[in-house]
């Protein structure tokens, strides 16, 4: 999990009962590093492809929701928040197309 200011804790890295941390670009260049040049090929043909994709590109680009919370919105997840704190049974999305598949 990252720390603080988007550092990761460096797996296995301690040293006088500490955890060194590194930032995630740190920590992504010393698995870089221990890459073969297949698996550096391998890696960097996926980096170009997801970077090149127009859906992921439209993700990425996307702005920010904004469309207004409306007051229905705010009903139905007070609802959800209320069945949570009362220990309700999550339904899963499997489950739930299962039951109104034929509605």
């Amino acid at each position: 999990m990252p720390g603080p200011k988007g550092r990761a804790p460096e797996a296995g890295s301690q040293g006088a009962g500490t955890i060194t941390d590194v930032t995630t670009k740190e920590r992504l260049h010393e698995l870089v590093d221990e890459l073969s040049e297949q698996e550096a090929d391998e890696a960097l043909r996926y980096f170009a492809e997801r970077h090149d994709d127009p859906v992921i590109a439209a993700f990425r680009d996307a702005p920010a929701d904004d469309e207004p919370v409306t007051p229905a919105d705010e009903r139905a997840l007070a609802e959800v928040q209320a069945d949570r704190a009362a220990g309700a049974a999550r339904i899963s999305y499997a489950e739930v197309m299962r039951k109104h598949a034929s509605a």
